[in-house]
């Protein structure tokens, strides 16, 4: 029970195309790809906001 070597990760790689179609495979991917970009845009928006130290004052106000 080793880790796979290339030749089964090929022959996955085949079946899940057979199964699935480069099509769908691409909308899926694509997909996929639009949701990280998201999540880094929400992550990166977060950042540039108010620090938590900010947002503590605000409350006290």
């Amino acid at each position: 029970m080793g880790s796979f070597s290339l030749w089964h990760w090929l022959v996955v790689l085949l079946i899940v195309v057979l199964v699935f179609g480069t099509k769908k495979l691409r909308n899926i991917g694509g997909d996929v790809g639009g949701a990280v970009n998201e999540f880094k845009k929400a992550m990166n928006e977060g950042k540039d906001g108010s620090k938590p130290e900010e947002l503590s004052d605000q409350n006290k106000h």
